[in-house]
């Protein structure tokens, strides 16, 4: 029973088997004699919602998690050679896929008895989108051993670090120049230092662009969606209104007839009662009929 092992098997529970679960491994490798690994297991951290949900998809959708990661390979491939055109699409197909794989996270939730809201479901896209970045997130989400919800402000690694696997390599030192040629030499260095600057600032502004685009298109085509929604509702609240109308006005017609019903029931037995008295009457004319 390895370390590996066990975080595997504890984060496919639910967040509600986790604690029992995971004293009964501390218990076991304890009795095994494995005193660290007994300590390991036991500051393994119960999974948060967002992380469950994001362990749960990776379980329940290897490919498309796998098809995720590699993407970050490519993103991070583009951001080296500073593709500013490649980063941009790829930028824009991150922010598609991660939506797309955050949104079936949430429906698998749900089919678990745990339906999640928004605020989980953010920390469910903001998680895979660190994943693409750092290394070690992916491969716990790859494992689907993630313990709390991540977030990446940027893609790539952060600040300084960017900057020194972005640019190129510098040139190799030059052999040794006359000294009047040394102000040019530090000119030119400087001026191809400011113009990778430059392509760097561009190739994050165009990685950003490619973001917000593929975030205005889901706005927009939720929008979209939430308009049609509203006019559906709308034209079903008239045809009920309508129906209701109708409905109201054969009940009025129905409460008219029950009364008038009822109007000629009521002559009708107090007709009956009289000829009633007029057959007694008559019986009691007949010859040989007892007086009263």
């Amino acid at each position: 029973m390895s370390l590996s092992d066990v975080a595997v098997e504890l984060y496919g529970l639910a967040p509600g088997e986790f604690v029992a679960a995971r004293a009964e491994r501390v218990a076991t490798a304890k009795a095994a004699g494995e005193r660290e690994l007994a300590a390991a297991i036991g500051a393994l951290r119960r999974p948060t919602v967002a992380a469950w949900a994001v362990n749960l998809l990776a379980r329940s959708a290897s490919e498309e998690v796998g098809a995720l990661l590699a993407l970050g390979d490519a993103l991070r491939t583009a951001q080296r050679e500073l593709s500013g055109p490649r980063l941009r699409a790829l930028t824009a197909q991150r922010g598609q896929v991660v939506n797309a794989l955050a949104k079936r996270a949430a429906e698998l939730a749900a089919e678990q008895g745990r339906p999640v809201g928004d605020a989980v479901l953010r920390e469910v896209g903001n998680s895979l989108t660190a994943a693409l970045a750092d290394p070690e997130v992916a491969e716990k989400v790859r494992l689907g051993t993630l313990a709390s919800a991540t977030s990446y402000d940027g893609f790539g690694p952060a600040g300084p670090e960017l900057a020194v696997v972005a640019a190129p390599k510098p040139p190799a030192p030059a052999k040794k120049a006359p000294q009047r040629d040394s102000a040019k030499q530090r000119r030119a260095e400087a001026a191809a230092e400011r113009r990778r600057e430059i392509e760097r600032r561009i190739a994050a502004a165009e990685a950003e662009l490619g973001t917000a685009e593929s975030e205005r298109d889901s706005a927009e085509k939720a929008a979209t969606a939430a308009a049609e929604t509203l006019r559906d509702n709308a034209a079903r609240i008239e045809e009920l209104r309508a129906e209701l109308a109708a409905a109201e006005e054969r009940h009025r017609f129905a409460r008219t007839a029950e009364r008038a019903a009822r109007e000629t029931l009521r002559a009708a037995e107090t007709e009956t009662e009289r000829a009633r008295r007029r057959v007694e009457t008559a019986r009691r004319a007949l010859p040989g009929q007892d007086r009263p």
